[in-house]
């Protein structure tokens, strides 16, 4: 039986009941959590979702986490005078709402990972620190403020008129009103009664205004298949179902979405809505379109909340107090903010479903397509996943019928398609050494997109160049093939890139000298004078965009370039700042990485250039094909926006490659059939699911023992369950060691997502592993380097 327990706490007081607590720390304590005694004091603020702080081991270190249940009686086991009381409740609004704690229970079990993690993975660390909050007093005029009576100054006759009798307004404003210097009329006012107040807690941080030009933005005419689009999405609405929106580049995805929000709104004004975008496309001009639709609803108001990294602290922790309490209904932003915890919660949209930045890499390891996908399911309300490259697995949920597909297969009226043509670098290098054989140099540009450049920016149109590759050279190597010295990372199984100074890149003369830098470690350092081994000088191969920005500025001395990658956008604010530019015409030619192949709609772009399409082509993972084609068809997908024809020029090395061909003809069906076929036929996802797990530690001996280990244990829980999961033997990862540490893997295929469920949780509870510091699980990974 149960026991009732004591019934005073530690300091006297009477305890109220118990709860379980999971507390923010990597402690795997399974879902139950951790069982304390609750104070009288407290007995009603300690509810679900709450995060207390409690004592924790034998030291009672003070430590946050979430309430999970309460509890009028002490479970069998435990003695009474042995259960420490909570010790504080935090605010309400710093707590998580029943359906989130419901969904952070089902991420800890699927992705393996201790629920209070989850958690505290949910709550942004500036609501927790309460970043930005403090202490205003508000005032209003009242009711004995009409008294005849009264005599007043002209200034406090200012103040009582400046005031309202229903609107509380801090006290500072009103004295701007008044045109008051100093507060003693105010007051005076608040001491004879005339003025009220009220203390509230708020926090001080300047949110983005929406844009109020755009509010007539809203009359845009439908094609067909969009009106199609909207009325098929429409009629899932107010029941969970899954929809993927596959639409080509410049299809107008964006305005199904906001007409399938408008409908929503028309029929229930408090419906949530939560609207998932790649972080890096997170831009001003993809939320002003959100903005400027709904934000003018409500001038006092704005119902539309943006939490992204740009943000300061307490922007995020005034955005999520706005959500919470309810005054924000249509929450835009990047990964986290599938945990919004919005109200009433109607319609999730996935935008750029594809995206590989939905998934975390750190714990907990969560994809946020996945996760929005189970929310939705939770709150009885669908999901709509957009893309013009859908990720393969949403592709082939579709053809099983499992999720349903609705197409957009046109551009909007007045843009069309870019034309692709590929160009062939080792028969242009060929012709090129035939036409100047003086001519030693390595060109980056073949003359065709030299040519297509030129002709762009002299008709005053823009370009976009591509390379998924930042740093100057990322093979450093004698010159001597006798001695063979590469320069690798002393930290890592990778070789060193070299990075020139950005003054060396906009003077040709400067002495300024580059470093060479690891891109897994961090690890810097001076470029070395000559070869360690043989004392000759140095050689730099291979490319990146720093190479590329010196070979523009070098045949396009005029133009006006941008570059963009992860060494000149050192935070959102600058991507943001220097993506303005590029649309606002500022500048000719944009260069950069991965980073500006998607979210960018600027009309004047007539010319896309692939310096090399086969960057991640050859990558010893198996989804090298999905990213190559993804990357293309995305960026290929920035010209040709406005009137003017677009152009694409894909350089490579393997023009006949299936990949390359299908991307040149924006046939992402043809694509699709054929990768999944070759999946199914090696039993890879999205035919089978997936889970890695990596064990990694500085003695490599130490590494590949732990590996065994695990392996051995997961071996004897697939037999011992008698469920068909398939385990690869231990091997060295493909990148075997980084920042000291040597990486063994183990992989476990099976057909359904329960079966691995049951050996990962079966390996959870025999030997307690979970992801830490040397074990790193990883279900559904979206890479394997």
């Amino acid at each position: 039986m149960a026991r009732r327990g004591a019934l005073f706490g530690e300091n006297g007081e009477p305890i109220a009941g118990y709860a379980r607590v999971a507390v923010e720390r990597g402690l795997d304590s399974a879902e139950g959590g951790l069982t304390y005694a609750v104070p009288a004091s407290m007995d009603d603020a300690a509810r679900p979702g709450r995060r207390v702080t409690v004592p924790l081991g034998r030291g009672s270190t003070p430590t946050t986490g979430f309430v999970l249940e309460r509890m009028s009686e002490l479970e069998e086991g435990l003695e009474p005078e042995k259960v420490k009381a909570i010790l504080k409740v935090e605010d309400a609004l710093a707590g998580l709402p029943e359906d989130l704690m419901n969904l952070a229970k089902w991420v800890a079990a699927y992705y393996v990972c201790p629920l209070g993690m989850v958690l505290q993975t949910m709550l942004p660390a500036a609501v927790k620190r309460q970043t930005g909050l403090s202490t205003k007093t508000l005032v209003r005029r009242s009711a004995f403020a009409r008294s005849p009576e009264l005599k007043l100054t002209k200034l406090q006759r200012a103040i009582v008129d400046a005031a309202s009798e229903t609107q509380w307004v801090p006290r500072k404003r009103l004295m701007e009103a008044a045109g008051a210097k100093t507060a003693g009329p105010v007051a005076k006012l608040i001491e004879l009664g005339v003025l009220e107040t009220r203390e509230v807690r708020v926090v001080d941080a300047e949110l983005e205004s929406p844009d109020w030009s755009q509010r007539g933005a809203t009359d845009v005419a439908l094609m067909p298949a969009q009106r199609d689009a909207v009325d098929r999405l429409a009629r899932t609405l107010g029941a969970f179902a899954v929809s993927l929106l596959h639409g080509v580049t410049g299809s107008g995805k964006t305005e199904v979405y906001l007409r399938l929000i408008e409908r929503l709104r028309k029929a229930d004004t408090r419906a949530g809505v939560i609207v998932l975008v790649p972080e890096i496309s997170l831009t001003p001009q993809a939320v002003a379109r959100y903005a400027s639709r709904f934000a003018w609803e409500s001038e006092q108001t704005n119902p539309v909340a943006v939490l992204h990294s740009g943000m300061t602290a307490a922007q995020r922790h005034a955005q999520w107090r706005r959500i919470r309490a309810g005054e924000a209904r249509l929450v835009v932003g990047a990964r986290s903010a599938v945990f919004a915890p919005i109200e009433n919660l109607r319609l999730i949209i996935v935008d750029e479903e594809h995206d590989a930045s939905y998934k975390q890499d750190q714990l907990p390891r969560y994809h946020a397509r996945d996760v929005a996908v189970r929310r939705a399911q939770l709150a009885g309300c669908p999901v709509v996943m957009g893309s013009a490259t859908p990720a393969l697995e949403s592709y082939a949920n579709a053809m099983r019928g499992r999720f349903d597909i609705v197409s957009l297969p046109d551009r909007v009226p007045g843009a069309r398609l870019p034309e692709v043509e590929t160009v062939d670098l080792v028969e242009e290098r060929r012709e090129r050494a035939k036409a100047d054989p003086k001519d030693q140099r390595v060109h980056l540009l073949s003359r065709r997109l030299e040519d297509l450049l030129a002709r762009a920016l002299d008709g005053g149109g823009q370009a976009v160049l591509l390379l998924n590759r930042r740093g100057f050279a990322n093979y450093l190597a004698c010159p001597d093939q006798r001695c063979g010295w590469l320069m690798q990372c002393e930290h890592c199984d990778t070789l060193m890139v070299y990075h020139l100074p950005e003054s060396a890149l906009r003077d040709p003369k400067s002495k300024d000298g580059g470093v060479v830098r690891c891109h897994h470690c961090l690890t810097e350092q001076r470029l070395p004078d000559a070869c360690p081994e043989c004392g000759k000088k140095i050689v730099l191969f291979g490319m990146g965009t720093q190479r590329v920005e010196q070979e523009l500025r070098q045949k396009f001395p005029g133009a006006r370039l941008l570059r963009m990658d992860a060494d000149a956008m050192r935070s959102g604010r600058d991507f943001r700042r220097a993506l303005w530019a590029f649309q606002t015409g500022q500048a000719d030619v944009l260069l950069g990485t991965q980073m500006i192949a998607k979210g960018l709609d600027v009309p004047n772009v007539r010319l896309v250039g692939v310096v090399s399409a086969d960057t991640s082509l050859n990558f010893p993972d198996f989804r090298a094909s999905e990213r190559t084609f993804q990357l293309i068809a995305q960026v290929s997908g920035r010209a040709g926006r406005g009137t003017h024809p677009g152009r694409v020029v894909l350089q490579t090395m393997q023009p006949g490659d299936p990949t390359i061909w299908d991307a040149a003809a924006h046939d992402y069906v043809s694509f699709a059939r054929r990768e999944l076929e070759v999946r199914e036929q090696a039993g890879l996802p999205p035919s089978s699911r997936l889970a890695r797990i990596v064990v990694r530690h500085v003695k490599k001996v130490e590494a590949f023992a732990g590996v065994t280990r695990l392996h051995q244990a997961l071996s004897a829980a697939v037999t011992q369950l008698g469920v068909p999961v398939r385990l690869v033997p231990p091997s060295p990862c493909p990148i075997e060691r980084i920042a000291d540490h040597h990486r063994f893997q183990v992989l476990l295929f099976a057909e359904r997502a329960a079966d691995l469920q049951q050996v990962l949780t079966a390996l959870r509870n025999v030997i307690g592993t979970v992801s830490d510091a040397h074990t790193a699980i990883d279900v559904d990974p979206v890479g394997l380097l």
